[in-house]
Parts: C-alpha cells; sequence; structure tokens
C-alpha cells in the first residue's frame, strides 16, 4: 500500500512539471479553417471555426470582410490534449456567416499571429442559393442585398364582387425577418378611390415559415365598403418600418461572446451586443404590396319602403313594456336587429300603420361581436303613446339587401297584445223630474167644500208626507248629476293638458336640436362625414317642424315640397341627401379629411334659407 502511494505521487510530480513546461513537449504550431456548410441560402447561417494548435500567445482576426456575406465573432473555447506525456494545447476562434444574397462566395485567407510570427488559414468557399433547392448564382451577376427582402406586405381581399353599400372584410398582413429587429414606423395603409375604409385594427403577431425562411407575421383587419357602383383597384397597402441591414464592408465591428448560433437565448438582446445587431445598419423601408382588382354591382330598383340601405343578413326580435296602460301613457318597444352586415346603414324598424299612435325618435346602441364590427346586434328603444283605446302594438317591419341571394328580404314582427283603458268620458243620461202635483183648484172650479178633520185625515189617497226634501233619493240624484260631470270634464282636461304638453316638449326638443346642429354646423373642425350627416338632419328637423311628422319619415322629395323649393334648390338639396347617405355607407371615408369652403358655403347657405 506504501508502495502503491509513492508510484502515484511520483506520476503526479511528472504532470505537473510536464504541464508547466508544454512548450518544450508540445507539437508546432499549426492553424485550420473549417465551415459548417459549404452550401446554404439567402438568411440562413453558417458557422465559420478557426483553430490554432499548439500556440500559447495568438491574436486572430477581428474583422473577415466579404461582399455579400455578414461575418462576426461569436465566442472562444480552449482546449488541453496530452499524448505520451506529451501536452498540447489549442484555441478555436468561432464565427457566424449571414449571407445577405445569392452567389458563390470565398473566403480569403486570414492573418493568425503567434507570438512574433503568423500563421495563415486556407482558402474557403461558400456557395448560397435563393432558397431551397434553387441553383446558385454567379457572384459577379449577383444583386446586392436590399431591405425590401427583409419584409412584405400581403392584402387579403375574400371577394372580388360585390354590391354597393356591402361590408367586405380585409386582412392585412406584414412579414418581417426576425433578425432585422423591425420597427414598425407607420402602419398600413389602403390607398384606392371609390370606396370607404374602416380603422385597421392588430388582431395578431405569429410566427412563421414561408419558402424556408422565418418571418414575424403581423395581422391588421377592416372592412370595406364601395360608395357607388363600377369597377375599382384596392391597395396596394403602404407601410414604412425600420430594419437592420448589411453594414458598409469597412465599417468597424464589435465582437460578442453570446448567441453562438443566432439562437434566442437571454443575452441576444441589443443590450448585451447581440452580434447581428451590432454589425447592422438601421434603414427605413418602404412596404408595398400587389393591388386586387374589386367590381361593385348596384342594388336592384324594386327596394322595399322599410329599407334604409342594410346589406348582409339579419334577424329581429321585438318587445313592448308595460303591456297594460292608459291613453296618453308610454310604451317602450325594444328592437334588436342580429347579424353579419353593415351596422352603420340598420336603422330602426318601422310601424306598419301608426294611425292612433304617437311616436317619438327611437334611440340605438351597437355590441359588435368582431374586431371591425361587422357582426353584432343594434337594439334600438322606440317609445310609442296610444292616442285612443288599443288592444296590441301593430307589426314593425325591417328590409334588408342579401348579397348571398342577391334579393331584398323583408322582416315582420307579430303584433304585441297591450291593454289600452281609458280614454272615454262617460255621458251621464240628464234625469227628469217630475213636478209636484197642485193643490189649488183650477180656474172656474167649484172650491170643494170645508170638510172636518176628522175627514181629512181618513180620506184615502189624501194624506201628504212630513219627510225633509233633503232626505228624499230625487234630492241626491239631482246633486249627484253635476259632480259626475265636473269630475269627467276634469279628466278630460288633465289627459288634454298631457297629450299638450308631450307635444310641447317634442317641438321643443326638435327646436333645439335644430339650433344644436346649426352651430355644429358652422364650426370647421368636423369631418365631412359629420358635416354632411348634421346638414341633412337639419333639413329633416326643419321640415318635420313644418309638417308635425317625424324626422325620420323626411326623405329629400318631402323636404323639397315642404319649403316650396325651386328646381335649382330641389336638386341641391337632393345632392346633399345623396352625399350624406355616400359617406355613411361604412361609417369612414377614405379621402380627403376637409370640406371645400365654396362646398361648405353652399350646404350652409341652403340649409339656413329652408323657410316653409
Amino acid at each position: 500500500m506504501y508502495g502503491s502511494r509513492i508510484r502515484i505521487a511520483v506520476l503526479l510530480g511528472a504532470l505537473i512539471a510536464l504541464t508547466g513546461n508544454d512548450v518544450a513537449f508540445a507539437e508546432s504550431p499549426s492553424v485550420t479553417a473549417v465551415l459548417s456548410n459549404s452550401e446554404a441560402v439567402v438568411g440562413e447561417t453558417v458557422q465559420l471555426q478557426i483553430k490554432v494548435s499548439g500556440a500559447g500567445d495568438t491574436k486572430p482576426p477581428e474583422n473577415i470582410s466579404v461582399n455579400g456575406l455578414e461575418i462576426h465573432a461569436t465566442g472562444t473555447s480552449r482546449q488541453f490534449e496530452m499524448r505520451n506525456f506529451t501536452t498540447n494545447s489549442s484555441v478555436s476562434y468561432n464565427y457566424t456567416i449571414l449571407p445577405l444574397q445569392a452567389g458563390r462566395f470565398i473566403i480569403p485567407p486570414q492573418t493568425i499571429r503567434v507570438g512574433s510570427s503568423s500563421l495563415r488559414t486556407p482558402e474557403l468557399r461558400l456557395n448560397v442559393a435563393d432558397s431551397p433547392g434553387r441553383s446558385v448564382r454567379s457572384n459577379q451577376n449577383a444583386q446586392p442585398a436590399n431591405a425590401p427582402k427583409l419584409a412584405f406586405a400581403e392584402l387579403i381581399v375574400p371577394k372580388k364582387t360585390a354590391y354597393v353599400g356591402e361590408i367586405v372584410p380585409v386582412e392585412i398582413r406584414l412579414g418581417f425577418d426576425p433578425r432585422a429587429r423591425p420597427k414598425l414606423l407607420e402602419g398600413p395603409e389602403i390607398s384606392g378611390q371609390g370606396f370607404t375604409a374602416q380603422k385597421l385594427q392588430q388582431s395578431g403577431e405569429n410566427l412563421e415559415t414561408i419558402n424556408g425562411r422565418s418571418y414575424d407575421v403581423v395581422t391588421f383587419k377592416t372592412a370595406i365598403a364601395a360608395a357607388r357602383a363600377g369597377k375599382f383597384q384596392i391597395g396596394p397597402i403602404k407601410a414604412r418600418a425600420q430594419v437592420l441591414t448589411a453594414r458598409r464592408p469597412n465599417a468597424p465591428r464589435s465582437r460578442s461572446p453570446f448567441d453562438l448560433f443566432n439562437l434566442d437565448d437571454p443575452f441576444s438582446d441589443p443590450f448585451f451586443s447581440d452580434p447581428f445587431s451590432q454589425f447592422g445598419e438601421q434603414r427605413e423601408i418602404e412596404i408595398n404590396s400587389e393591388p386586387v382588382a374589386f367590381e361593385v354591382k348596384p342594388l336592384p330598383q324594386n327596394a322595399p319602403p322599410s329599407f334604409s340601405g342594410a346589406i348582409g343578413n339579419f334577424t329581429m326580435s321585438t318587445e313592448a313594456k308595460p303591456n297594460s296602460v292608459q291613453v296618453g301613457d308610454p310604451i317602450t318597444v325594444t328592437s334588436t336587429i342580429s347579424g353579419r352586415g353593415n351596422f352603420d346603414r340598420v336603422n330602426a324598424p318601422t310601424v306598419e300603420d301608426d294611425r292612433g299612435w304617437h311616436k317619438y325618435p327611437p334611440s340605438s346602441k351597437f355590441k359588435n361581436d368582431d374586431d371591425v364590427g361587422i357582426s353584432g346586434a343594434k337594439t334600438f328603444e322606440m317609445v310609442l303613446s296610444p292616442n285612443e283605446k288599443k288592444q296590441s302594438i301593430p307589426p314593425l317591419a325591417f328590409s334588408y339587401f342579401d348579397p348571398a341571394k342577391e334579393q331584398y328580404v323583408s322582416l315582420r314582427s307579430d303584433p304585441i297584445a297591450i291593454n289600452v283603458q281609458g280614454g272615454t268620458v262617460p255621458t251621464p243620461a240628464a234625469a227628469a223630474s217630475r213636478p209636484a202635483p197642485s193643490t189649488m183648484p183650477a180656474a172656474g172650479a167649484t172650491p170643494a167644500a170645508k170638510q172636518d178633520i176628522l175627514y181629512q185625515l181618513t180620506e184615502p189617497g189624501r194624506v201628504q208626507s212630513f219627510t225633509w226634501f233633503y232626505a228624499r233619493p230625487v234630492f241626491w240624484m239631482a246633486q249627484l248629476l253635476p259632480l259626475l260631470v265636473l269630475l269627467g270634464f276634469a279628466g278630460w282636461k288633465i289627459r288634454q293638458n298631457r297629450l299638450d304638453n308631450r307635444e310641447a316638449r317634442r317641438i321643443a326638443a326638435l327646436q333645439h336640436e335644430a339650433a344644436e346642429l346649426m352651430r355644429k354646423l358652422r364650426r370647421n373642425d368636423v369631418s365631412p362625414r359629420e358635416y354632411y350627416a348634421e346638414a341633412s338632419r337639419i333639413v329633416r328637423v326643419k321640415a318635420a317642424l313644418a309638417r308635425n311628422v317625424d324626422p325620420n319619415n323626411v326623405d329629400a322629395e318631402t323636404a323639397a315640397d315642404t319649403f316650396g323649393l325651386n328646381a335649382d334648390s330641389r336638386e341641391r338639396l337632393r345632392r346633399l341627401f345623396e352625399q350624406s347617405d355616400e359617406f355613411q355607407y361604412s361609417g369612414a371615408h377614405n379621402g380627403s379629411e376637409r370640406i371645400s369652403p365654396e362646398n361648405r358655403r353652399d350646404v350652409l347657405e341652403l340649409v339656413e334659407h329652408l323657410h316653409a
């Protein structure tokens, strides 16, 4: 046992001595250089390793410049070997190569400083193709890499034919090479004429592999609607972004010990000197997509009376509360239109038979089920007041155009049973009172002979009652009759005052609305859509005040007849309503955000001079 310990100690001493004098026993310095792969595609990284053996103090090349290749240092490793009591140390310098263009590239020999001498690496060749399976082009004919190759834009329109006012969903995809560290400067915009577009909504972001390359794809959603019939071109999509591209060949570069294979590790952030971000230049690029052809067809002419421009596929439900009221009391009728389509053109259902009813303007609220408001439910609340006894609320009608069936569809609710009481003043019958029999003798008659008291008390039919007059039923019936008349008159007066007050409040509300809209119309900060909507609403309110009708039932022809316009003014009013409808098709307008002063003056002059 003691002898074994001595042998182990001698052996360890020899190893320590040999390790301390490795230069004397090590092999002579040498250098090798290899590529992890001699074939690659644009955007696919290749690893370069330069290995120096048998040298203690070495200095690797700081910069390796090859036009079309991005080469940067990614780390250093050391190894120690021992053969037959001879030690040999080696150091490996690792580099990552990012091809920026296709071609055949030559990596020239690199000089490695070893003490006072130097070593040179062998020449290496790398073939880069555009994509997997494609042939490699000659380096002399290869085009320089440019920024647009790092990004793309795509416009997706699910249908190429639609009707005027029909909402068509649109999807926009922007893809970026994740190694380019993209930053979106200006969001995508849809160019084109003849249609309106809703506000873009970002719906998702994910990593996709397209043609063998990885892209960060950002998806946006919107919807468009054509304002007139014809053939149009949607797009192209335009966006601006900031990306990293290849730095100039002679630009200074730094090294990073992290991210050996350009993987997404905790140290790949630029704060930790990510290799690609440190060796690239940030540039602004414009991303464009291909345009999409779009054909718009006009709506059929046989539109039902309750059609207000709704296009899609809808259902309707109605309810009314309370079901038992007095004449003149309000009843709230709630209608819900659900489905998919252009909800900005969905108006409240109309009452088929409004005789004996007083209607108030409905209110509405919309709840969407998607990102751009194509599907959802729109709820209307309309107050009806019966002017007479009613047993049911008449049916409500709503019409829309179904682009799938290419025809108009009318929805009709069932009558809603209600109980309306009151409203009839009872007419009391005049009670006839018979005159009291006279006790005076008729003229010329012979007075009856005097009779004694006994005879007057005992003669049948001659006995009179001594009951007080106010205690008789006839007296109270005579007093009750005017009281009933008075109560009936008071009830009728109260009801009439209530109806008059409601009508006065309605007129006052419309007058206030007209004044408020005129004030807004004189402002310069409203959008074209709001401006024309407010102008057409003023015309409807003024005509409703003049004709004592509901403003929602006033159209251009009704307004023109109300104000007795001439041919020129009638045509200007018709154009105002048409322009308002065009701006209202999809809730937004793709084009000018301001109205010319001439158009503003023309509309103001027309509206201000409307008097019945």
